[in-house]
């Protein structure tokens, strides 16, 4: 290979720059595409200092809006990035179609209202965006007052909202929205009861941190899905009911032991979640209103076909269950139960399965970091709970259950004592079983992961068709 000397390296490079540039004699639907795969909003508007042919190019493409504050109380710092988003949205109005736009992790105090005004006035007047996430985080229990204009907009699909009191004055036209995402807020029912109104196209509701609140009616045929996360009220006599007779998905999630729903409020309800976390702050008295709660949850579902519970609905269950509680006969198809591998609550368990006589698919979830409260221990010691739950008379066939799986499984034998004992009852008992999988965090073909898949195996299976499948996760 020839070695070229530096001078005529440099003379190359020169000739170089004076060839025709090739990309710009592109279409413009090709430009167009080009740039539309570039993330970040602000290269895209960079690309007009290229030449004469991309100057206004820019404009014609799709672009979001992203302000992702840098997690600081730096004042400098803040005002510098307030600073900079005006100047990005004098760029961006003059683009065709903003579809996106979304404020992160700005640290909201009421003197830095107009910075938002100017925000929301963009995302709804100027850009009309389809998606808007406005998430501030409140300081000193600041919050922003949400305008009443930005409560009459027809292009909203996507809208969320933290720390932003919600108080329409007026109706509420919301008329093309899907998705609505309210937290961190204080609610009132004549607030959501303008939204909901307002808003006839939404499908999907989350709640998340919010209080106020005392009856949530949702009677929406499109409305299906419901997410509610830590709701809470000073008021201990005040509780949240819920009646929504179209809804299909529920999930409710953290502390929220001051919920009702009644199974004649949901009746079209399909797949409920349950992972709650619960308080116990001044235990006793605590414990009897998380137990009060819990047990009619469970009976306001009794009717669903789909039902997961987390690792404190499963103890809580094993306690009512010793304190002679059942759950509620069902016809479900599905189950999934979350639980602490270092205390297995073998009478939460037990009892679930038993009122899950029409069971097809059980999905058991191994949570090895999980505090332990070991509020078991004041009913029952580890030993007497295994033998027990080995001496149990099954008095349902499990006739329909068909696939069970562990997931998340690791750890060694000893640290596995209670899954253990769990998979070796199941096998037992599951005369119709298809398939048992085990999703494991094990290394392939590691020693660990031979030597539990050794022992697994080894547990005798009722059913003769049944597989046994080994899965990483």
């Amino acid at each position: 290979m020839e070695i070229q000397s530096p001078m005529k390296l440099k003379r190359l490079v020169v000739i170089g720059r004076h060839k025709k540039d090739r990309i710009s004699d592109l279409p413009d639907a090709i430009l167009l595409h080009i740039l539309s795969m570039v993330p970040d909003g602000k290269q895209v508007v960079r690309t007009s200092v290229l030449g004469k042919r991309w100057r206004s190019l820019w404009m014609s493409v799709p672009m979001s809006i992203d302000f992702n504050f840098p997690q600081t109380e730096n004042l400098v710092v803040t005002l510098d990035y307030l600073s900079s988003t005006l100047t990005e949205l004098h760029y961006c109005k003059s683009c065709d179609k903003i579809p996106r736009f979304t404020v992160g992790g700005f640290r909201y105090e009421h003197c830095y209202a107009k910075y938002v005004d100017l925000w929301v006035s963009f995302a709804t007047k100027v850009a009309k965006v389809e998606e808007f996430l406005l998430g501030l985080l409140s300081v000193n229990d600041q919050t922003y007052d949400f305008p009443s204009y930005a409560f009459k907009n027809s292009l909203l699909k996507d809208l969320e909202l933290r720390n932003c009191q919600l108080n329409p004055r007026a109706t509420v036209d919301w008329t093309n929205l899907s998705s609505l995402k309210i937290g961190y807020i204080d609610l009132t029912d004549d607030a959501m009861e303008k939204i909901l109104s307002g808003s006839p196209n939404l499908k999907s509701l989350e709640l998340d941190n919010f209080s106020g609140l005392q009856r949530l009616e949702i009677n929406s045929v499109k409305l299906t899905q419901l997410m509610i996360e830590s709701y809470y009220n000073d008021n201990d006599e005040i509780w949240l009911e819920i009646v929504a007779p179209h809804l299909q998905h529920l999930e409710v999630l953290e502390l929220c032991s001051e919920i009702r729903i009644g199974q004649r409020n949901v009746p079209s309800l399909v797949t409920a979640i349950f992972r709650l976390n619960f308080n116990f702050e001044n235990e006793e008295q605590d414990l009897e209103m998380e137990f009060s709660c819990l047990k009619e949850l469970l009976h306001s579902v009794a009717h669903v076909q789909n039902l997961e519970l987390g690792t404190w609905c499963i103890e809580c269950v094993s306690i009512l269950e010793l304190k002679g509680w059942r759950p509620p006969p069902s016809s479900r198809k599905f189950l999934e139960l979350n639980l602490a591998v270092i205390q297995l609550d073998f009478p939460g368990i037990y009892s679930f399965l038993q009122s899950s006589s029409d069971l097809e698919t059980l999905i058991i979830g191994c949570w090895y970091n999980h505090n332990e409260r070991n509020l078991l221990a004041r009913y029952t010691d580890e030993d007497e709970l295994s033998e027990r739950f080995e001496k149990h008379n099954v008095k349902c066939s499990f006739s329909h259950l068909k696939t069970i799986t562990i997931n998340n499984f690791s750890g060694s034998s000893s640290e596995n004592k209670f899954v253990l004992q769990l998979v070796k009852y199941l096998l037992k008992h599951a005369a119709m079983l298809k398939e048992f999988v085990i999703a494991s965090t094990y290394q392939w073909m590691s020693p660990e992961y031979r030597k539990m898949a050794q022992k697994l195996l080894s547990f005798p299976m009722s059913s003769p068709h049944a597989s046994v499948v080994f899965s990483d996760i």
